[in-house]
């Protein structure tokens, strides 16, 4: 079996090593003290909307706040936040032995090379998670919708994709991950906006003015990656091109047209939601952000997603979410007015 070291204890890493442990697999959990604390307490309790309960007791996981821990490993599944990674990558090379392969399971479009600049010539692969986890109390982690994990295709990822099978997670590689991650980040662009409208997911979907505002960003998206040449590709039954025309259908056609978008637990909310609530820094920059560093290089509008990036800041900034209805946010989005401070860090997409 292949030795698996968990770096960043969040709701994913959490999931993901939780299941891969849970099948038999050595799996090393690193992450900040007080979730390490958490998890040496009250071990870990996995949930799923369509399957059953995972538990590992505290003495069933291997957890540590040591980035030392790192050595000796065959993968190294990097879940951090991307604002975190450029670290992570210095933990790495500080402390990994031998060649281990080195797998981004982050949100955004960039993580995969940061890891490489600082990395050199270890093995790196992309990956994109298509499921969200929420955290529903210490130590318990719940899948809150359906999909898999999708992972550059190597030798090596070949046998963690097996093993995450085998674990309950559904996951195939793939030579193009620069297509999927764009097309995951399409979805992702929803986080800012459910953040900014602190109503859980589905009810958020079911207000088409929420929708109209998402098409909106994805819109602009779409222009920059078309003139950018990158060509989004299928996740799951929808393609990324056809989502802005979902997301505009009258309500009642929409779900009947979309239902998966709506295969969400009904309380679920994005992890920008969850870091606002916890006072952590957004990751903003490398979802909204790495469109509008796109729009810059292309010469495409971005200023939807400008204004969202503003309202983040400011939400942030402020420690609490505006609340902000449908029709409210869709206005400042179509107006392009937010008094916001705009994009703190652009992030290169090339």
């Amino acid at each position: 079996m292949q030795r698996v070291a968990v770096l960043g204890s969040g709701a994913i890493g959490c999931y993901v090593g939780g299941k891969l442990a849970a099948a038999g697999h050595p799996v090393t959990f690193i992450g900040r003290q007080r979730a390490v604390d958490d998890l040496r307490q009250n071990g870990l309790v996995l949930t799923q909307m369509d399957g059953p309960e995972t538990i590992l007791g505290a003495t069933d996981i291997e957890v540590t706040s040591e980035a030392a821990a790192l050595s000796d490993h065959d993968i190294i599944l990097v879940c951090v936040k991307s604002q975190d990674t450029e670290s992570a990558a210095r933990e790495i090379a500080s402390f990994s032995t031998g060649k281990p392969t080195i797998v981004s399971l982050q949100n955004g479009v960039s993580n995969a090379r940061t890891l490489g600049r600082h990395l050199g010539a270890r093995p790196i692969a992309a990956g994109c998670v298509q499921f969200n986890v929420v955290i529903k109390g210490v130590g318990q982690f719940h899948r809150a919708t359906d999909g898999g994990i999708i992972v550059k295709d190597t030798p090596s990822t070949r046998q963690l994709s097996n093993d995450l099978n085998a674990s309950g997670i559904e996951t195939s590689v793939h030579s193009d991950m620069q297509a999927i991650l764009w097309s995951k980040l399409l979805l992702n662009l929803n986080n800012a906006l459910n953040a900014l409208a602190d109503v859980p997911i589905v009810e958020q979907l079911s207000d088409r003015s929420y929708r109209l505002a998402l098409a909106l960003l994805m819109d602009e998206a779409l222009s920059a990656m078309r003139a950018a040449h990158i060509k989004p590709t299928v996740l799951g039954k929808v393609r990324p091109r056809a989502i802005p025309y979902a997301l505009r259908m009258p309500t009642w056609l929409f779900k009947r047209v979309a239902p998966a978008m709506l295969a969400i637990d009904p309380h679920a909310r994005s992890s920008m939601w969850e870091d606002l609530q916890k006072q952590r820094t957004p990751e903003i920059d490398f979802l909204n952000g790495a469109v509008v560093a796109l729009g810059h290089e292309t010469g495409t509008g971005t200023k939807a997603n400008e204004v969202v990036i503003g309202l983040i800041h400011d939400a942030f900034e402020n420690g609490r979410s505006p609340k902000l209805s449908g029709p409210a946010l869709l206005k400042m989005v179509r107006d392009g007015r937010s008094g916001g401070s705009g994009l703190s860090t652009p992030v290169k997409t090339d």
